[in-house]
């Protein structure tokens, strides 16, 4: 094999170690993990509540947490293989599932992975652009007085936040957007604080009283009520998800200490915080509202004062900014090591130069043509799509539904037996009853997400006009 093919191979594979360095702590990990988990999602928890209702709301809240937090642990024993501190790294999550699974399961994992990623980064399109759209509103209505005929332009809106989205991925990969994810990860608590205090604020307003009911909130139908229900457990899935990045992140620590030990700390501190707020702003906004808790609780009428609320959703938008990186620089590396192993030859491919760049620890970064030209491709037509399918409940159900079971559930529980070697068992059985279970969850949320997008596209004359 000559040396250009050796290097696509290495480069397909990520062995290049001088151009990654890992630095990071289980802090940092703990930061890109709230990152990347606090996002759109909490906004529908308050909905998701007043559907399930208060007892079953909770649960599921909780039920979901303990199957990520447990699904992650077994996830960060793959980073490595054939042992999880010994064995050799496996850069991302195509990776792990290549060292213990079939070829097949590889390609299934690919699909699933790639297609989540992308669509999550076309629901928090959607979700910064809601932001955006509410805070223009807001000052309208200032200006105005509340009676104003204030629409907000959706279509520019996303545009300009497409625009900020190209700037960003032009970084090489997460190890070097620290200081965003970190930032991001702030915002995420600001706004996830304010909007459980403005909850509050409303229930204790209204007496203290709790609203709602046991059962949920009623429906116009009951097939309604079931595509309300499914809704529902598919936006608490989608806000749990964060097992497709967990690889990369990974890959981004410092060893000593074994990479595992410090991914399942920051994995337990990630998803235990974000838990906790699920469950505040989840209930908090059930018993404010009760059954008319909205689908995005930030845009709920009297929530609060305008400055606050605004401030509210410039958290938002800071950490949205931030987290979708996390779910795009994946995708970028893997489009970029094909399209190196594909040409490795190309001068477009192989030309580079350096930039400086402020707020960098190194101070410069390395910026390749071929990669602003790709990168740019990808944030665009992400952009495009969300540009068609404005629907923030549907699509976050719908993406809840595609990634839970498969990358949530199944990859990690099938890699978990292929390296333990489990043979069928008590354990063996009960991890496969685990896996059917969340299948049989994900089909149904599925079943329900499509068919509200579908309702929602007959009834919206021009979803481009105006992102509500």
């Amino acid at each position: 094999m000559d040396k250009s093919a050796v290097a696509a191979y290495d480069v397909e594979r990520g062995d290049y170690e001088e151009e990654h360095e890992r630095r990071g702590t289980v802090w940092t990990a703990t930061a890109h993990i709230v990152t990347a988990v606090i996002g759109s999602g909490v906004l529908a928890l308050a909905w998701s509540v007043a559907q399930l209702g208060w007892v079953a709301g909770t649960l599921a809240l909780a039920g979901f947490a303990c199957v990520t937090y447990y699904t992650s642990t077994l996830l960060a024993n793959a980073y490595r293989a054939p042992h999880p501190v010994t064995g050799d790294r496996n850069r991302t999550y195509m990776d792990a599932v290549r060292s213990y699974l079939s070829p097949r399961e590889v390609f299934m994992c690919g699909i699933a992975q790639y297609v989540n990623l992308w669509g999550t980064m076309v629901g928090y399109t959607i979700t910064a652009t809601i932001s955006m759209a509410a805070i223009r509103q807001s000052n309208c209505f200032r200006r105005s007085g509340a009676g104003a005929h204030c629409d907000a332009p959706g279509t520019v809106l996303m545009l300009a936040f497409g625009v900020v989205q190209v700037v960003l991925s032009q970084f090489p990969g997460l190890e070097h957007i620290t200081w965003l994810s970190v930032v991001a990860a702030v915002m995420s608590f600001a706004y996830s604080f304010i909007g459980l205090g403005l909850s509050v604020g409303q229930w204790v307003s209204h007496g203290g009283g709790l609203g709602g009911r046991i059962a949920g909130a009623a429906a116009a139908s009951p097939t309604r009520k079931l595509w309300n229900v499914l809704l529902a457990l598919g936006n608490i899935a989608f806000a749990y998800t964060f097992a497709e990045v967990l690889i990369e992140i990974q890959d981004t620590l410092k060893s000593p200490p074994p990479e595992n030990r410090t991914m399942k700390k920051a994995a337990m501190y990630g998803i235990g915080a974000t838990t906790i707020f699920y469950i505040s702003v989840g209930c908090a906004g059930y018993a404010a509202f009760g059954s008319d808790a909205p689908g995005n609780i930030l845009t709920a009428g009297g929530l609060g004062p305008f400055w606050l609320v605004d401030i509210a959703n410039m958290c938002l938008i800071l950490h949205l900014i931030g987290a979708y990186q996390v779910y795009a620089q994946p995708i970028f590396a893997s489009v970029e090591r094909w399209a190196a192993s594909r040409w490795p030859e190309a001068k477009f491919i192989s030309s580079a130069y350096t930039v400086s760049i402020p707020l960098m620890q190194r101070g410069s970064v390395t910026v390749a043509p071929y990669k602003l030209v790709l990168r740019t491709v990808l944030v665009a037509a992400t952009t495009v799509v969300a540009l068609m399918i404005p629907f923030f409940n549907a699509v976050l159900g719908l993406l809840g539904a595609f990634s839970f079971w498969p990358l949530t559930v199944y990859f990690p529980i099938s890699m978990h037996i292929a390296q333990d070697k489990i043979t069928r068992g008590t354990k063996w059985y009960l991890l496969q009853a685990l896996s059917m279970v969340c299948l049989m969850i994900s089909v149904a949320v599925g079943i329900g997400s499509v068919t509200d997008i579908v309702d929602s596209l007959k009834v919206s004359s021009n979803p481009l006009k105006t992102v509500s």
